[in-house]
This record gives C-alpha cells, sequence and structure tokens, in this order.
C-alpha cells in the first residue's frame, strides 16, 4: 500500500535558530497514528521545501543536508507522530552574538502553502533584515504554533494574521522596529493561549488592545510589555479571560491607578505592571492572589505604605516594588510573612523609595536569595538575624542611615552570599582582625563606613573578587603584596579611593580583565608602576607619587578612555605615547610638576573631551594640532607658563567647548572675539595674563550664558562626560577658590581679572542673563557700569575693583537678591550709595577707594543725608532724632573732599605698585 496517499498528513515546521541546537525539526504525523515510513514525504512537500530553502540565505550551509528523496533524513526533520506545543525560546546576549554568523536570512517563500496541514511554523531568532512579515503566513488554517521572534521583522504587522482561528500560542517579540497599526484583529485569534507582543508598538486609542484581547478567553499568558500602550481601562466592565496565568504589561505609558479589573485574576501566577507610571496608593487585597508568584511593580509612582497583605501570599517567590514612592515603615510589610507557616520569597527589591523604621528580625524569611533595601531613610542597627538567612546571595543596603556594628553573628552562617553591598557612616564592622568568612564574594561594595584601620584577613580572603569598591572605609594600613596577587583574573572594578592607604604600589596587577582602577585619595607613595592593562578606567589622583609618567605609558594601557594623575608629585614630560590611547576622553594631570611644552601630537585624540594640565610648570604656545580635537569639552590648562597669543581656533574649530580656563599664564595680545562663537560655552577663565585692548562687545552670543541650563542639549552632554570625572576644579568666586566637581555645570563664569584690558564694560554684557559670576578687577576699564547690569538677576559675584570706572552706581544693583560679594573698590566712583537693603548689606571695605562716594555703608556722609553705621530698617522709616544724624555743610564738607582724594590717590597709588608685585593667586 502506498503510504502517501490515504493518510492526511499533518507538517510541523520548525526552522529553530539556537546555534548548538540539532532539535529544529520537521515532524510528519498520519492522521491515523501509523509511522510514516522513511522516504515516505509526499513530492509536493518536499518540493515545496526546496522551494523554500531557494528564497533563503544560508551562510553557515545549516541546510546543506536537504536534498534527495528521504526528507526525514534531512537535517532537523523528524518523522514521527508527536505532535503538542513548544516552550518559547530565550537566549543569552553571548549566545545571541554567538549565533549571528549562522541566521537565516533572505525571503520567505509562500511555497509553504503548499504544506496543507502545518500545525507548527518557528521563524525565530533569524535576521530577516527588516523584512515585513508576510501575509500569506495567515492562509495556514491547522496552524497551531507561530513564533517570529528575534528574527528581525520590521514594519506592520499584517491583520491577517487574525485569520488564524486555530492558533494556540503566538510569539512576534520585536527585536526591531514593528508595529500594530489596528489590534482589532486580535480578537479572531480565539482558540489563543499564549500571546507574546513584547516591543511592537501597538497604535491604540480607547483601550481598543483591551477589548481586543478581552475577545480571547481561552488565554493564559499574555506579554504585552514596551508597547508604548497608554489607555488601562481601569474600569473594564467584565474580564473575559479570567483564567489568565500570566500577564505583563510592563514599560509601557499608563498613567492611571492600580487598575480594579486586575483584582478578579485570581489565577495569575505571574504580574508585572513595572516601569509605568501607575500612581496613588494601592488598595487591593492580595490575599486573593493565592497562586501568585512573581509581582513587579517597580519603577511607578505608587505612593503609601506597602500593602501588607502581601504577607498572605504564601507561594509569592519574588516581590519587586523599587523605585516608586512607597513609605511608612518596613516593619509592617516583613512582620506581615509571619502568617506562613514557610515564607516561599526569594527576592525582595524595595530599593529607592521613602521607607523608614528598624529593621525586624527576618529570620523567618529563609528562603530568601536576593535582599535590595538601599536608598530608603532607614535608621537603627541591622538584626543579627541576617546571619540565619542561609540562602541569601545578594544583600544591598546602602544609602539608609544604619547605626551599630556588624559583628561575626550577622555573616557566619551566609555561606552562599556572593553579593555585599552596605553604606552608613555610622556604621561600625567590629570582627576579629584574623577571622576568616564562610563565603566568597563577587561583589563587595562597602562605602562611607567604619571596615579599617587595618586591611583585615576577612577582606584579604575575598579571592574572588570581580569587582571590589571599598570607598572612605577607614583603611590607614599597607595592602599585602599577596591580595594584589592572588585577586582573581575575572577582576573587573578595583576601588579603593578615599582611605589612608600608604606605601608603594605593587609593580604588577593580575587581571586582564581590568576595567576600572580607582586607587586615588590615598597616601600611596613611590614611583607610578609600568602596569599593563585593557583597564579603561584609571583614577590614581590625590596621592604622593613621584617621577615620571612612564614613556610608554600608551602603549600598557592602550584602551583608556579615563586617565587621572593629578594632584601628585610627578615631573618630567608629557609622555608622547599618550596619543596612541585612541579613546581618550578625559586626560587628567593637573597639580603636579610637569614641564616642557604639550606635545602637539595630543590632536591625534580625536576622542578626548576633557583637558585638564593646570598647576604644572608647562612652557610654550598651545599647540595647533589641538584643533584637530573636536569633542574637547573642557580646556584647563591654567596656572601655567605658557605664552603667546590665545588662539582664534579655540572657538573656529571647537564648537563643543563649555569651559575654557587659561587663568595665570603669560597670554598676550587681546580677548579674540570669535570666543563669542562658542554657543555652549558658560565657563570662561582668562584673568591673571596679560592681555589687552577691549571686552568684545559679541559676548552676549554665549547662549550658554544667556539662556543658563534650560539648554538641555549641552546640560545632559556635560552631566554625561562629568559622570567619569572623580576630580575637582578650582573656581575662583565670591573673593576666594572652591573647589567644584560635578556642579561646576551650574555655574556660569566670565573672569577677566588681572590683565591690561581698558575701555568700558558692553552694555552687551548686560543680556547675559543666566551669569552668576562676573570678575574684571585690577584692570585699566574706564566709563560707567551700565545702567541695565540689573537684568543679570541671578548674578551672585561682582568685582569691578582696581578699574577707572567713574559714574554714579546704578540703582539697579540693589535688585540683584542673589548678589552675596561685591566689590567696587578703588575706582573714580561718585554720588551716593544706592539705597536698598541687598546693596548696604555690604562691608564698608566693598567701597572704599572711591573718593567722591558717599553714604551707608562707607563712612563718608552724603550732604544733608542722614547716616546711621547699621543697615536701616526695612520699613524704610527715617531715624527720630534728625538733628543728631545731619551731616552739616561747610568745614566738615570740604574737609571730607580734600581727605577723600588725598586717600583716593594714594589709593591709586597702592593699587599701582600692587599690580606690579602682585602674586599670581592673590584676589582683591
Amino acid at each position: 500500500m502506498d503510504c502517501r496517499k490515504p493518510f492526511d498528513l499533518h507538517l510541523l515546521l520548525l526552522l529553530l535558530l539556537f546555534a548548538y541546537s540539532s532539535n529544529a525539526i520537521f515532524k510528519f504525523t498520519s492522521c491515523n497514528g501509523q509511522q510514516v515510513t522513511v522516504g515516505g514525504c509526499l513530492r509536493q512537500e518536499r518540493t515545496a521545501l526546496l522551494a523554500f530553502k531557494q528564497g533563503l540565505v544560508d551562510p553557515s550551509a545549516r541546510l546543506s543536508s536537504w536534498g534527495g528523496n528521504n526528507c526525514c533524513s534531512w537535517r532537523g526533520i523528524e518523522c514521527d507522530n508527536k505532535t503538542g506545543n513548544l516552550e518559547p525560546y530565550s537566549m543569552t546576549t553571548e549566545q545571541l552574538d554567538a549565533y549571528k554568523l549562522s541566521c537565516l536570512g533572505g525571503q520567505l517563500n509562500s511555497s509553504l502553502l503548499q504544506l496543507d496541514h502545518l500545525t507548527h511554523l518557528d521563524l525565530s531568532l533569524n535576521d530577516f533584515e527588516g523584512l515585513q512579515i508576510p501575509e500569506f503566513l495567515g492562509e495556514f488554517k491547522h496552524l497551531r504554533y507561530l513564533n517570529l521572534s528575534y528574527a528581525s521583522f520590521a514594519g506592520l504587522v499584517p491583520p491577517h494574521l487574525g485569520n488564524l482561528s486555530t492558533l494556540h500560542y503566538l510569539d512576534i517579540y520585536a527585536d526591531s522596529g514593528m508595529e500594530i497599526e489596528n489590534p482589532s484583529w486580535l480578537s479572531g485569534l480565539s482558540s489563543l493561549k499564549h500571546l507574546n507582543l513584547g516591543f511592537v508598538t501597538i497604535h491604540s486609542s480607547d483601550a481598543k488592545w483591551l477589548h481586543a484581547v478581552n475577545m480571547i478567553p481561552s488565554l493564559l499568558e499574555l506579554y504585552c510589555h514596551g508597547c508604548e500602550l497608554q489607555d488601562m481601562a481601569v474600569t473594564l466592565p467584565f474580564v473575559n479571560f479570567s483564567s489568565l496565568s500570566v500577564l505583563d504589561l510592563s514599560q509601557n505609558l499608563f498613567n492611571s491607578s492600580f487598575p480594579e479589573w486586575l483584582s478578579t485574576l485570581t489565577s495569575l501566577t505571574r504580574l508585572d505592571l513595572s516601569t509605568n507610571s501607575f500612581s496613588g496608593s494601592i488598595a487591593v487585597d492580595f490575599g486573593k492572589f493565592e497562586s501568585l508568584e512573581d509581582l513587579h511593580l517597580s519603577l511607578n509612582n505608587f505612593s503609601g505604605p506597602v500593602p501588607v497583605t502581601l504577607g498572605n501570599l504564601c507561594y509569592l517567590r519574588k516581590l519587586g516594588l523599587a523605585s516608586g514612592r512607597f513609605s511608612g515603615d518596613i516593619s509592617g510589610l516583613l512582620n506581615s510573612f509571619t502568617g506562613c507557616q514557610t515564607v516561599s520569597l526569594e527576592m525582595l527589591n524595595l530599593n529607592s523609595n521613602d521607607l523608614v523604621g528598624e529593621l525586624p528580625s527576618i529570620g523567618n524569611l529563609s528562603a530568601l536569595e536576593v535582599l535590595y533595601l538601599h536608598s530608603n531613610k532607614m535608621n537603627g542597627s541591622i538584626p543579627e538575624s541576617f546571619g540565619r538567612l542561609s540562602e541569601l546571595r545578594d544583600l544591598n543596603l546602602i544609602a539608609n542611615s544604619w547605626q551599630g556594628v556588624i559583628t561575626e553573628a550577622h555573616l557566619m552562617k551566609l555561606t552562599r552570599l556572593e553579593s555585599l553591598m552596605l553604606s552608613s557612616s555610622s556604621l561600625v564592622f567590629k570582627v576579629d582582625p584574623q577571622w576568616i568568612p564562610p563565603f566568597r564574594l563577587d561583589y563587595l561594595q562597602l562605602e562611607d563606613c567604619t571596615v579599617g584601620p587595618p586591611f583585615s584577613t576577612w577582606l584579604q580572603v575575598q579571592n574572588r573578587l570581580t569587582q571590589v569598591k571599598l570607598q572612605n572605609v577607614g583603611i590607614s594600613d599597607t595592602i599585602p603584596k599577596e591580595w594584589f596577587s592572588e585577586l582573581s583574573a575575572e577582576i573587573l572594578v578595583m576601588d579603593l579611593s578615599e582611605n589612608q592607604i600608604r606605601g608603594e604600589l605593587p609593580e604588577e596587577l593580575v587581571s586582564p580583565k581590568l576595567e576600572m582602577l580607582d586607587l586615588s585619595s590615598n597616601r600611596f607613595e613611590g614611583f607610578l608602576p609600568r602596569w599593563s592593562t585593557n583597564a579603561t578606567q584609571f583614577y590614581i589622583h590625590e596621592n604622593s607619587l613621584s617621577g615620571p609618567i612612564p614613556r610608554d605609558i600608551g602603549t600598557l594601557m592602550p584602551r583608556l578612555r579615563n586617565l587621572h594623575l593629578s594632584d601628585n608629585t610627578l615631573n618630567g614630560t608629557i609622555p608622547l605615547s599618550i596619543c596612541k590611547m585612541a579613546d581618550l576622553q578625559v586626560l587628567s594631570l593637573r597639580n603636579n610638576y610637569l614641564s616642557g611644552e604639550i606635545p602637539s601630537s595630543m590632536g591625534l585624540l580625536r576622542s578626548l573631551g576633557m583637558l585638564l594640565l593646570s598647576e604644572n610648570n608647562l612652557v610654550g604656545e598651545i599647540p595647533s594640532s589641538l584643533q584637530n580635537c573636536s569633542a574637547l569639552t573642557s580646556i584647563d590648562l591654567g596656572e601655567n607658563q605658557l605664552s603667546g597669543e590665545i588662539p582664534s581656533w579655540l572657538a573656529e574649530n571647537l564648537s563643543a567647548t563649555f569651559v575654557l580656563r587659561l587663568r595665570s599664564n603669560q597670554f598676550h595680545g587681546q580677548i579674540p572675539e570669535a570666543l563669542c562663537n562658542l554657543p555652549l560655552l558658560h565657563f570662561l577663565d582668562l584673568s591673571h595674563n596679560n592681555l589687552s585692548g577691549g571686552i568684545p562687545k559679541c559676548l552676549d552670543n554665549l547662549t550658554a550664558i544667556v539662556y543658563g541650563n534650560s539648554s538641555e542639549l549641552y546640560y545632559r552632554d556635560f552631566q554625561f562626560r562629568m559622570a567619569y570625572f572623580k576630580e575637582e576644579t578650582k573656581v575662583v568666586t565670591k573673593g576666594r577658590a572652591y573647589d567644584y566637581n560635578r556642579n561646576l555645570a551650574l555655574l556660569n563664569v566670565i573672569d577677566f581679572s588681572e590683565n591690561n584690558l581698558s575701555g568700558p564694560i558692553p552694555e552687551e554684557m548686560t543680556k547675559l542673563l543666566s551669569l552668576r559670576v562676573l570678575n574684571l578687577s585690577s584692570n585699566h576699564i574706564s566709563g560707567a557700569i551700565p545702567e541695565k547690569i540689573g537684568d543679570l538677576k541671578v548674578l551672585e559675584t561682582l568685582d569691578l575693583s582696581h578699574n577707572q570706572l567713574s559714574g554714579e552706581i546704578p540703582a539697579t544693583l540693589s535688585s540683584l537678591t542673589f548678589l552675596t560679594h561685591l566689590i567696587v573698590s578703588y575706582n573714580n566712583f561718585s554720588g551716593k550709595i544706592p539705597a536698598g537693603r541687598q546693596l548696604q548689606t555690604f562691608d564698608a571695605s566693598s567701597y572704599q577707594g572711591n573718593p567722591f562716594l558717599c553714604g551707608f555703608p562707607s563712612r563718608v556722609k552724603c550732604p544733608t543725608e542722614s547716616i546711621t553705621t547699621t543697615a536701616p530698617p526695612t520699613t524704610g522709616t527715617e531715624p527720630e532724632d534728625e538733628e543728631d544724624e545731619i551731616f552739616e555743610l561747610g568745614t566738615g564738607l570740604y574737609v571730607s573732599i580734600v581727605l577723600g582724594f588725598g586717600f583716593g590717590f594714594l589709593g591709586l597709588c597702592v593699587t599701582l605698585l600692587r599690580k606690579e608685585f602682585r602674586k599670581k593667586d592673590i584676589e582683591w
């Protein structure tokens, strides 16, 4: 008998794209259960498969066995009588990358329609390079399983798929741009049990997507994460898919309260609403969800206390409530789990909320593996019951206000602990220096607590670490050389910063995978070692290292993106090999004893964003090759002996510059007007040089100072770069030097002090509405203060001292309510100091050296004006006894004028002498 004719064949087609899997099969099953014989596939089906293969691109020849008559012997084809659903596939990132080279691609041939009884079709984990899902896939009348996920399909999902009324499983998870224009066709999938639309953009108004899904009563699993859904239909009148066990609506745009209809889905085992904008308190009796195992509500705006009814979920394994606005006492939730005879909770994530209170005893959470409580407002001591959590692997309690001590009792039974993160300034580790713990950590992060002063044995035995951060933990010991040599070769991050660790650095680092090394702010001494490493971030600033920078440092560390060697005592020249660090973004060598010129080859660093070479002994001109570093945003060459003119190409080629600091050098010539063409510049310091000429009138083109940080384009980019910048930069403001780090982006500064500038203050400067610091002192600037200077509403520091300014002080200055530092001394101002609380709160020295200036707070009284030795009352009323306060005209007036002129002339002489012998860091 010819077995090919009497049987109704059901063809199961699976093209699974797992690189190392051999279970991608075609299955041929006869209707009466008889086994199809070898070589028994129909010619029509064999021809269809070969035509399908012809349209595919198969770079790894995975379908090379598809030839001959025996279809059952082709790779990935099995002939048997077994049918049934298959589980969705998941792959790690490494597996996906490894398999990319063997992905199938090309076109999908409609010849597949000749497989009349196709029940399973899996084209997942391929690369069809933006091909639209073919419409003909909606014509398979017997299809029960369709998997198109991770196949790089794109464009509109054809509504023809809604014709697959027999489909049980549909997965079109998008790894490329896919869209559903109108989700109504989903209601046609009346037999569907599993639906995955992850990252498919669903255009839906009035919750059409939900109404369509609600027409599928057989649905058991629904995944719609990242679909850009907005309408949740909070008051859905009825729920038709009440047997749903999995609901994933994470990473959408919902902004309603907790949907009421969710309370009817009492068969749920997994609910994920994370990464939305749900708000309000959760008034839900979670005790109804007896089968719930996974609950994820993180990254929303839920508020109020955490529902204590969660403690009734005895089968709950994972609970994620992170990054919300939950408040109240943490003990309420943790104590609620005592009602279960056996608590199944394995993961509890409550980080980044407003939870308060002390931790109760949690020894009953015996299954707990992951506990995240970081970034809350909890306090008190950490209970010793932590020591009974023998399954605990990952513990993060940083950024709370813990107190008390950590002893061996807290740690002695944590045999499976892999990750430990703790911080608090009042927390002390008090363990025996020779104690050996039962765990070997992969990740250790202890910050701002007391672990030292010795480098204890329990730290030394942690030789499996991949990341270690012991920042500001009071270690004032030397690091045992054995610890460095015994560290895991897998270590990626080492941060021992802000301690008092002393001694010399080891000559070698063991890990070839090290990415970030931070030994900054310690007391390391000796020469900088010649470490050969693949690290991308290297921080060793604020130590006592001496000697030259290794000449071959660029060859030893070619992958560096951030190199911080500042605040040491390094000498010698800047090595030319630094220019071999092709990806270098931050180079900080400031505050050392480096000499010589800035290498011209530094122009090869096309990715360089921050160049910080201040406070050294560098000479010569700024190399013109730097104009090739178009990514530069911060240039600090201050406090050196650089000379020449300030090049105009700084503005012409480096238009992304935020910070330009050239103070305390020997630059001469005029301030280039080209600097006005730096729209992102917000920090300009050219002080303490020999610059001459006038102040450019075009400074109002500095739009970053005009509009401030509302220019989000430059602000976000600056903050991104500052994320890798761990040092401080000196900024002279309010009469003294301050250290600024990441908040440097909040300053808008112009400092031209201690030069030979002349001419007037340009009126255009009053348009710099976000200017906070303006220092023009110790120049030869003349004319009057612009009347509109009162428009600089956020100005905090104004220093115009030691110039030749004249006229009256504008009354508009009194409206600058943020002004905390004002000096207009040693000029030729005249008239009365304007009335107003702001200007009269400054010391009299702010106005001295102006012989024709009178009124409070100066000691020179104005004619017919009353004056007191204290600020006038805020009510503006005059003193009752004017007779004692009025200054009489006559001899006293003339004497004061003569004396004032004399003292003013003497002050001018003193100013000239001071400028002649000034020290570079003196601020008047």
